[in-house]
């Protein structure tokens, strides 16, 4: 029988992304350190090369006894001590000799903080990936649209006209924000863990540097200034900039989601055979990848302040607090990386109707121009006295179920000041749009740039 929940990670997760952070996954990278750590001892003269050789032979996950190293983990609070332990073992088999080299003066926490970065370099890459895909689908909207009306909504009423383009330009420029963040945050967090027991690398007679330096270059790692082991700034940034992608992932969600009503039905998610259906009711056609960015975007910020309050650590290492970040940081890369793979598929397909965002406009009988029609007005008789007169005319439409252009045209106190072709164009979105098209210019040359940089 399968022990653990799997039962989901096709439904929050994404395939690429499950396969960076799974215990096949950890423990390869684990064996990474440590096959580059011999040969690294073997070029600084520190080891003999035949060691650094049988040691990096069998480093490889499929060797290790998972089960027994989970069992072993439990009871030293460290995966690194019974892998260190099986990896010797192994080693003993071909050179009992060599095998006394194996982890030679590193610590456990190099071994795991290591790995979790050779992790995370290979997420970052499946994270920029698809935000770039998500870019350019958003782009291509927003290029499309840049002057297709539709309402603009403000605390979930119809407020005034804007357009559907600048709407995707709003989460265009927003994904361009953290496309900068990820470029800046892979170039402080890719760094190598090696500081030995408390960060002296002691145990390598003065030649602690030298070999971390070529550590380092056999990782293809940065090397920091020095150990980071109870400094937790790097990885807290991480968890950090994921959760504000997933916020942002979140938020176009949520406008997805809000315009996929029936009673709005202006975006719909791609169709597919057994996609957004419902057990019961055959009609139904639910916004799924929306649902799952949103239960993504809920459940990471608390991942995140995790992430942030473990920060404290005691000394030269931590208890508790370190530990705590194992299981955390992976699960944020893998909702964030479900998410943004989720928007990433369907926003190139997503149906957009237009029509439908045109007669939506007219919802409030022309309410959503009345703002328009007072700073139109508001060069007769000045901006207080048109505003009352709008609002005036505002009530009395609602009132009686009129338009509010048909409201106006009847008030003396209007008519005297504004022709009744000069009303009618007033209640045309072309004509109130502001710099709408200006803004989504600016938005799309940004994003290619950003593309080209």
């Amino acid at each position: 029988m399968t022990v653990g929940m799997n039962l989901f990670d096709s439904v929050f997760g994404c395939a690429a992304m499950e396969e960076l952070f799974n215990d096949a996954a950890r423990l390869q990278r684990m064996l990474d350190f440590e096959a580059a750590l011999a040969t690294a001892e073997a070029r600084c003269g520190i080891i003999p090369a035949a060691a650094a050789k049988a040691i990096a032979a069998r480093c490889q996950a499929d060797l290790l006894d998972l089960p027994a190293l989970a069992k072993a983990a439990a009871l030293s609070l460290n995966p690194a001590i019974p892998l260190v332990r099986q990896l010797t073992d192994l080693v003993i088999e071909d050179d009992a000799e060599s095998a006394r080299f194996v982890h030679w003066g590193a610590t456990s926490q190099d071994v795991n903080d290591t790995a979790l970065v050779l992790q995370m370099r290979d997420a970052f890459d499946l994270v920029a990936n698809d935000l770039e895909s998500l870019c350019a689908g958003v782009r291509t909207l927003a290029e499309k649209h840049r002057s297709t009306p539709i309402a603009g909504r403000t605390m979930m009423q119809h407020a005034l006209p804007t357009t559907f383009g600048l709407k995707a330009a709003g989460w265009l420029d927003a994904l361009n924000r953290h496309r900068e963040r990820l470029v800046e945050v892979r170039g402080r967090a890719l760094v190598l863990q090696f500081g030995g027991a408390v960060g002296t690398l002691a145990s390598l007679h003065g030649q602690g540097l030298a070999v971390a330096e070529a550590l380092a270059a056999e990782l293809r790692l940065k090397l920091p200034v020095m150990p980071w082991h109870a400094h937790r700034d790097r990885v807290a940034e991480v968890a950090a900039m994921l959760g504000l992608l997933t916020g942002t992932l979140g938020k176009i969600a949520r406008d997805l989601s809000l315009h996929m009503q029936t009673e709005i039905a202006e975006i719909l998610e791609p169709a597919a055979p057994g996609r957004g259906g419902s057990s019961t009711m055959p009609h139904k056609r639910n916004p799924v990848s929306a649902g799952v960015v949103l239960a993504a975007a809920a459940r990471v910020p608390a991942l995140v302040a995790t992430m942030l309050a473990v920060m404290p650590q005691e000394d030269e290492r931590g208890l508790g607090n370190w530990q705590a970040e194992w299981e955390t940081l992976p699960q944020i890369f893998r909702l964030t990386g479900g998410a943004l793979h989720q928007l990433a598929a369907i926003v190139p397909n997503l149906e957009i109707d237009v029509g439908r965002m045109r007669r939506n406009l007219d919802a409030t009988q022309g309410l959503i121009f009345a703002e328009a029609v007072v700073f139109a007005l508001a060069e007769r008789v000045g901006k207080a006295a048109a505003h009352a007169l709008v609002e005036e005319a505002s009530g009395e439409a609602r009132q009686s179920g009129r338009h509010l252009r048909e409201v106006l045209a009847t008030m003396k106190s209007v008519a005297g000041h504004l022709s009744t072709a000069e009303i009618d164009r007033l209640f045309a979105p072309e004509g109130y749009l502001g710099a709408a098209g200006e803004f989504v210019d600016r938005v799309t040359v940004s994003a290619n740039r950003n593309k080209q940089a």
